[in-house]
């Protein structure tokens, strides 16, 4: 409120850089080409590129038309999939975790690609969209950080094995990573301090979409996995779309359309990991995904 931080949004693409990179060193591109998950990724490339951004833009539509860069954060969320603790979820809930990897890897690609035309096509009309510098901004900060994260994987491995470095090293990466995200929400929500202290309602209705956004992905995840997948892939879909990735929202959204769009990815840190966590207890409590039965040998397994 007192001290002007503006300073800070000089640094964000670069701090967002630090943030993404971390994340990429371990990243294994060849996972793509191993489609032995093709009715879960096609059901997930469905669900995270057709129906997310119909939700997003509906929710934005009817909520944030009076707060077009909180919309557009919100559609940058909703078409950027999905974070490593999509693995590590999927693995706590012991879910289909090569599956959850291919998600995550095809998913990111997909989003960086594919972004920019949603926000035209989406938000053309309301804020001013260049193609051509999101298109930058989103290989600023997603391919650099991922083009070093596999070279520095690349090096790394000849000193040590995989297990080394996921024991030894990675947490410190993640750490880094985790430093650099506490700068852009400290940056993103203290440039909009007297914003948040003169329009409460705005920050309100803010959270109020993003409640909605994630329990009508788990709704409508929930029934798809019960109804067209077994129990271990409906798990990886479920995290694969729940979990956005929101380290690289934040610098995409505050890189490209500034602090105001940035803010409504920093709310939806509040909602997102709580969300996974109690999700994963209810699942372990009530067992909500059970495995369909199958056939196998005449006998029903």
């Amino acid at each position: 409120m007192f001290v002007d931080t503006s300073i800070l949004k000089k640094h964000i693409l670069l701090v967002s850089i630090i943030v993404v990179y971390p994340a990429m060193v371990g990243y294994k591109i060849e996972e793509i080409f191993k489609l032995s998950n093709r009715r879960l990724i096609a059901i997930s490339m469905v669900f995270n590129f057709l129906f997310l951004p119909v939700l997003a833009y509906a929710l934005g539509s009817i909520f944030l038309l009076q707060a077009p860069l909180l919309f557009a954060g919100l559609l940058i969320i909703a078409l950027l999939p999905t974070a490593n603790m999509t693995i590590a979820f999927t693995a706590m809930a012991k879910g289909n975790v090569p599956g959850a990897v291919q998600i995550n890897v095809l998913g990111l690609i997909a989003g960086a690609l594919l972004t920019p035309w949603y926000l035209l096509f989406m938000l053309g009309q309301y804020i001013p969209i260049d193609i051509l510098a999101t298109l930058k901004t989103i290989a600023t900060v997603i391919f650099v950080p991922l083009l070093a994260g596999i070279i520095t994987y690349y090096f790394l491995l000849k000193k040590y094995n995989e297990k080394k470095f996921n024991s030894r090293l990675k947490p410190y990466f993640l750490a880094a990573s985790a430093w650099g995200m506490v700068y852009i929400i400290f940056a993103s929500i203290s440039v909009n301090a007297q914003r948040i202290i003169s329009r409460p309602d705005l920050i309100f209705m803010a959270l109020l979409v993003l409640v909605l956004f994630y329990v009508v992905i788990y709704l409508v995840s929930i029934i798809i996995g019960k109804y067209c997948l077994n129990a271990r892939d409906s798990l990886a879909l479920i995290f694969g779309s729940a979990l956005r990735n929101l380290a690289i929202a934040m610098g995409v959204a505050a890189t490209a359309y500034g602090p105001d769009a940035a803010l409504i990815v920093a709310l939806a840190f509040i909602i997102q990991p709580p969300a996974a966590s109690v999700f994963l207890r209810i699942n372990e409590k009530y067992n909500l995904l059970q495995a369909k039965t199958e056939l196998k040998g005449g006998k029903i397994e």
